[in-house]
């Protein structure tokens, strides 16, 4: 039967909430995160509502270090370094990284790098400005960038995955974390997904035609995907993460579990929910 798997920790950015309380508060009461943006109107986007977390970055000054904040400019993976160390601490742990956790390993997707940042690496090499590209632009420019920083931060040394299935990963990054887990090749795996939809990425899906583009000067009706009347879907930047163990695991360090997990209600209680 292989291993019980548990959800100990949750972590969340998204556009109408920056941690589990206010994004529950937000999904149980219909309050969008939709907005208008004139840039979008400026760029002539048939579509012009888009859904972008209220984030700052000074908020990372709590969860990385001055020098990993350094020249970090990739918002998806900002977004994701927060949800996923927010789901670490939700489960009743510390950010440390003093011993490698070989028992740990970490499971965070994205479909695309942040194109902004990879047009910046184009842009000083194409004028032959290669040198002023800084350190930290390599880790940035690739998928793996947000596995990267997390796992280096938490000293993680199990398996160590970015993966990328358009609207599905981070549906397939819940199950590769929790096949780590049932079949006995990790203890506990921090999993969820990132993602920054910029300018080029949005301008790609408008140019489809499959965004919803009625719904300009009403952004928090725009995004409609069981109404009869739905005409599109609206991009989305945010991130989303757990922490999932081994139920024998989770029990010898005391963890507290997730209870219910069904629609739009989280609650805590001392039972389990298995991940499956």
């Amino acid at each position: 039967m292989g291993n019980r798997v548990v959800i100990t920790g949750l972590g969340v950015v998204s556009p109408n909430g920056l941690n589990i309380p206010d994004f529950l508060h937000a999904i149980q009461n219909g309050v969008s995160g939709i907005k208008f943006v004139p840039e979008y109107e400026d760029l002539k986007f048939n579509c012009q509502v888009s859904g972008t977390p209220d984030f700052e970055w000074d908020n990372l000054r709590n969860y990385i270090t001055e020098t990993s904040l350094y020249g970090l400019k990739g918002k998806g993976i900002a977004y994701g370094i927060k949800a996923g160390l927010d789901a670490w601490t939700d489960a009743g742990n510390d950010i440390v990284a003093e011993d490698t956790l070989w028992d740990t390993g970490c499971v965070i997707g994205s479909s695309v790098a942040d194109t902004d940042v990879i047009k910046n690496a184009i842009n000083r090499v194409d004028a032959r400005e290669s040198k002023k590209l800084g350190s930290r632009v390599v880790e940035q420019i690739m998928n793996s960038g947000i596995t990267a920083y997390v796992s280096g931060r938490l000293g993680l040394g199990n398996k160590i995955i970015n993966n990328s299935a358009a609207c599905a990963t981070g549906t397939q990054s819940i199950l590769m974390g929790y096949e780590y887990i049932k079949f006995g090749m990790a203890k506990r795996m921090l999993v969820g997904s990132c993602e920054y939809v910029d300018r080029y990425v949005f301008g790609g899906f408008d140019s489809m035609r499959v965004l919803s583009r009625k719904f300009n000067d009403a952004p928090e009706k725009a995004s409609r995907p069981m109404s009869q009347s739905a005409g599109g879907f609206v991009p989305g930047s945010g991130a989303g993460a757990l922490v999932l163990e081994d139920l024998d695991y989770a029990l010898a360090r005391g963890a507290k579990y997730m209870a219910n997990c069904v629609a739009a209600q989280l609650t805590r209680a001392d039972n389990v929910m298995e991940a499956a």
